[in-house]
């Protein structure tokens, strides 16, 4: 990784007291680790997301037998529903009137075709729309925490190459409505990520008191994602058997871009950066402002009808 900066959890996370922050898909893979790597820099609260609730626990227990003391709280949620992400929303808000950073981490990969509880293509109203709604309903708190002294709110989220694979266009948004089978999984993936990118480059137009910023990972081998895009596909069996062998990375490794960029001193809000902490330019269609203007404005449209 040419280019790349050097990063140590241990050694270059700096004091996180008082800090409250916010994970989705805290449960597993990349959100367990960053979890777990942050816990171990004395943050007030970590609030994680899970579907599954038992497994959540038994994350927080894994979490708190490695960092004794550290306060990890469990938040029910399934981003391919609204009214889960209301809920979830809800319950934070509830028990928190703070939030420095919120990792909008979590997603699925390259499933069947389906739709959302709420009738939009699965891997779009996932990784999107769900968190596009969860990031609406918590940048108010966000907002008000950037108006304390001493404080660097940021919002990060999890971006991926294969933004590259998205359809013709970017995001094909008259047919969201529907398991848009014709365009196949991987292509459906990049339209999701590619979705990300987007409204992240928009957040950190419209609100620079806030930073915002999209990360890869790099090419993490043992994820949820990684396992059901295996299953889904021979050539990425065959990929990873070689190739991946060599330039695959650990999970501990593929969550260090995130955190570096949720606390080091040199991001800048609205890049998207390769592991670790090294700018890209990305597609020449995550760079389009209209149609990340378009994205922001018809997901409002979307969440208003909600």
């Amino acid at each position: 990784m040419f280019g790349s900066r050097k990063f140590s959890p241990d050694a270059d996370i700096p004091d996180l007291s008082g800090r409250v922050i916010f994970i989705t898909g805290g449960n597993s893979g990349l959100g367990r680790e960053t979890a777990l790597q942050l816990a171990k820099h004395k943050p007030s609260t970590i609030y994680i997301t899970s579907r599954n609730v038992e497994k959540g626990r038994e994350t927080i227990a894994n979490i708190n037998s490695a960092v004794p003391g550290a306060s990890i709280v469990l938040l029910q949620l399934d981003l391919a529903s609204l009214s889960s992400v209301r809920d979830a929303a809800s319950k934070f808000l509830n028990q928190s009137s703070r939030l420095d950073v919120l990792f909008n981490n979590g997603g699925i990969m390259s499933v069947p075709p389906a739709l959302t509880s709420d009738g939009y293509e699965i891997q779009f109203g996932t990784n999107h729309i769900g968190h596009a709604l969860l990031t609406r309903l918590l940048l108010p708190t966000l907002l008000k925490t950037a108006e304390k002294p001493e404080t660097d709110v940021r919002i990060v989220t999890l971006g991926s190459s294969a933004h590259t694979l998205s359809p013709k266009g970017g995001i094909v948004f008259e047919t969201l409505r529907t398991s848009q089978v014709d365009l196949g999984k991987v292509a459906l993936y990049g339209q999701s990520k590619l979705a990300n990118m987007l409204y992240s480059s928009e957040l950190a137009c419209r609100y620079p008191s806030i930073t915002a910023v999209t990360v890869h990972p790099g090419q993490v081998s043992e994820t949820g994602l990684s396992r059901s895009m295996r299953e889904s596909h021979l050539i990425v069996r065959v990929f990873e058997a070689t190739i991946g062998k060599v330039i695959g990375v650990s999970v501990e490794q593929g969550a260090l871009n995130q955190l570096w960029a949720a606390t080091s001193g040199e991001v800048e809000s609205g890049v998207y950066y390769d592991p670790i902490g090294k700018k890209a330019a990305g597609s020449t269609v995550s760079r389009d402002r209209r149609l990340a203007q378009r994205l922001w404005e018809w997901t409002e449209e979307q969440l208003n009808s909600q």
